[in-house]
């Protein structure tokens, strides 16, 4: 008897997380032609070189152009960059009205109470995956990535944080310049040019590290690459 009443518990969780997935899927198929940016076909020019674009997606998203926008790679962490386009479009962008809207609402709550755990939003990257091209996911992410604060001012887009942070366009970066850009996104005010500096080269040195093959990340998880010893 008590296994029976423990089988119907599960089964019934089983049941309501497939519902609310389900649901997501049609809301997010629904609302998508909405919500999508509309500039991101006008623009197809490349923002960055061959290495710069190496570099990004070794660290924040290994397999990005061979996913269908979620990934289980080790060192990848909870988001990929489809993912982190899918929270900002869906959830962060244009407010909707009526029914999408109250669901909107509702999903932006739960986001916000269970971020680590709800695949609602991983539901939304496969939907966005599907709505937008590789190159412009990555076209995107590049330029509303956020990138901290400067003079009480969000630095919004790589290309803002290359002229804010060093004064340059993005395309005339040093190799060194650009991975200091990449170690800020997982945390821009704790990793900032000024206010976390040395936390900063602590990081830049890790991802130097991971990019020369000397360490891996030890899981799924490890986006801080533990592994890779700082002699700084």
């Amino acid at each position: 008897m008590k296994f029976k009443k423990i089988l119907k518990c599960i089964l019934g969780i089983i049941f309501i997380i497939s519902l609310y997935l389900v649901i997501v899927a049609a809301w997010a198929t629904l609302s998508v032609g909405e919500l999508l940016p509309k500039s991101i076909a006008s623009n197809k020019q490349p923002l960055l070189t061959q290495q710069q674009t190496h570099i990004l997606l070794k660290i924040e998203d290994p397999t990005f152009f061979d996913h269908a926008g979620i990934d289980l790679s080790q060192g990848q962490g909870l988001t990929t960059i489809t993912s982190s386009l899918a929270r900002e479009i869906f959830l962060s962008g244009k407010e909707l009205m009526g029914v999408r809207g109250g669901l909107q609402s509702f999903y932006k709550a739960v986001f916000s109470c269970c971020k680590k755990i709800d695949i609602g939003r991983d539901v939304m990257a496969l939907v966005l995956n599907k709505n937008m091209s590789k190159e412009q996911q990555l076209q995107l992410f590049i330029s509303s990535v956020y990138m901290g604060q400067h003079d009480r001012k969000a630095v919004v887009g790589l290309p803002a944080a290359a002229n804010v942070y060093f004064n340059k366009n993005l395309l005339e970066l040093s190799r060194e310049e650009f991975v200091t850009l990449i170690a800020m996104i997982k945390s821009p005010n704790f990793y900032h040019p000024v206010n976390g500096a040395k936390q900063l080269e602590y990081r830049v040195f890790k991802i130097n590290s991971f990019l020369a093959g000397t360490c891996k990340p030890s899981g799924w998880f490890d986006t801080e690459y533990v592994n890779c010893k700082s002699e700084i």
